[in-house]
């Protein structure tokens, strides 16, 4: 089972597009670079964030940009726009044997554990920003630049 990874693929391409913005061409090849993914992945996840109203872009024009500040795009919010409201984080087997006493009734089990875990998950991407998660990024990059110098410097 292939596990998704739209949503970090989604918040990486934001977190990239305002930190690069002004800085070079906001490409769906220079994302993609970035990514490690082809480019029209890239482009696909861009559609839905546009679609789910969190970038704004320019036919044409390399220059796509959030629709909003950071601190105002949470990753419930990410999750919504690439993954959709009706998509689980968790599905059960719904091939079970009714007859057995654990095939018969780990679904209806499992349902209410799965349900009580996502609720919890969303919840905590409701309150990270995607300020939250570029402020984590700059900091860091940062650590990683001073141990470099402190390195140097041995």
């Amino acid at each position: 089972m292939r596990v998704s990874t739209r949503l970090s693929d989604s918040i990486h391409i934001l977190a990239f597009l305002q930190i690069f913005h002004g800085k070079l061409p906001l490409t769906s090849e220079n994302i993609a670079g970035s990514v490690r993914t082809s480019p029209v992945v890239i482009r696909r996840l861009m559609s839905a964030l546009r679609k789910g109203g969190l970038i704004e872009t320019v036919p044409g024009s390399a220059d796509p940009r959030l629709a909003r500040p950071a601190s105002e795009i949470s990753l419930y919010d990410i999750y919504l726009a690439v993954e959709g409201s009706d998509r689980h984080l968790f599905t059960i087997d719904e091939k079970t044997a009714p007859e057995c006493i654990v095939g018969g009734n780990i679904q209806a089990t499992l349902a209410e554990y799965y349900h009580q875990a996502e609720v919890a998950a969303q919840a905590k991407l409701a309150t990270v920003t995607l300020q939250d998660v570029l402020d984590s990024i700059l900091v860091r990059q940062a650590q990683k630049e001073a141990a470099r110098r402190k390195d140097e410097n041995k």
